[in-house]
């Protein structure tokens, strides 16, 4: 197993929170043409808990291509800082998106993941990770390393993000997910990456499985139909933000940002049923403001925290 090497001054004392995972291009094919953006899901992360005005750092791997400077500017415009050992050379990783009428995506990646051998001297409050970072060798075995470093002195969140294309067989990418888990407070994952990972058990019962493994709250997102934010004593459903969808890139990334905003923020109530409906209406509306969006772009703090609409949730 790598050994991952300390820096001291990688991160300043205020940083808030540290994502860990891929940057890359999106390059979207739609009827409207190809357009680039920056993208990833952890960059995604990273800039949007950036545009929500949070102390962000970013350790990730890119090149010294056109590509990487799009990411590294695209990045800087969130404030967040890119951790040193993220640059290095080679070309940048792209996902193809091709999208579809009713805005969803289809992905193709080229991508190579090797996390640089870095990890900072300072933790932040809240450590995030997910997606192909997770998944995919030689680097996946770095980012495991640094959670079994780090999550007994700070929260660590986990978005599994599931790209079948990228993965082994789906009992690899189980076993991969289960072994991450007890490393982790919270998990959240869309109900496709919960129904692809286990197939043989409700939407339902996959929180109480992950609960099982040793997360504190898993937040599953199930598009129109809200999303369902479980705890070992409570499980609570939050309606979706309606909005009109432009396309669905980003989505998840922004629910996952104003989830860790929200994280951040609630104080000394810990995982209360009303702290539970309160993650969740912000992420929501974060996902609504991104979808009515073209690309990946998330809201700002003002937009976020702007009122919400009444909604009633369902604990049971």
């Amino acid at each position: 197993m790598p050994t991952i090497q300390q820096t001291d001054n990688d991160l300043k004392p205020s940083i808030d929170v540290l994502v860990v995972g891929e940057a890359l291009v999106d390059i979207v094919v739609s009827p409207r043409g190809t357009e680039e953006h920056p993208g990833g899901s952890p960059a995604n992360v990273a800039y949007g808990l950036g545009r929500l005005g949070v102390d962000t750092a970013l350790l990730t791997s890119i090149g010294d291509d056109l590509h990487a400077a799009a990411i590294e500017k695209h990045l800087r415009g969130a404030g967040v800082h890119l951790l040193p050992g993220s640059k290095g050379r080679g070309e940048t990783a792209t996902a193809t998106a091709i999208l579809a009428s009713d805005g969803s995506a289809h992905y193709d990646f080229d991508i190579r993941w090797d996390l640089p051998r870095v990890a900072p001297a300072t933790l932040p409050k809240i450590l995030h990770t997910g997606s192909i970072a997770t998944f995919l060798a030689p680097g996946a075995a770095a980012v495991r390393e640094l959670l079994e470093q780090s999550h007994t002195r700070c929260v660590v969140t986990y978005d599994p993000n599931i790209r079948p294309g990228l993965l082994g067989s789906q009992f690899e990418a189980q076993t991969i997910f289960e072994e991450l888990v007890p490393f982790t407070e919270v998990v959240k994952l869309s109900d496709e990456d919960a129904l692809w990972l286990y197939p043989r058990l409700s939407l339902e019962a996959i929180p109480k499985r992950i609960l099982e493994l040793g997360a504190g709250l898993v937040a599953v997102t199930m598009g129109a139909e809200g999303s369902l934010l479980t705890t070992r004593g409570t499980q609570v459903i939050v309606p979706s933000v309606k909005s009109a969808v432009a396309d669905t890139i980003g989505a998840g990334d922004s629910y996952m940002a104003a989830l860790i905003y929200g994280l951040l923020m609630r104080g000394a109530d810990g995982l209360a049923p009303s702290v539970l409906e309160s993650l969740g209406r912000m992420a929501s509306k974060a996902a609504a403001i991104t979808v009515r969006r073209p690309g990946a772009h998330p809201p700002t703090s003002e937009e976020l925290l702007e009122e919400l609409p009444e909604h009633q949730p369902m604990a049971t």
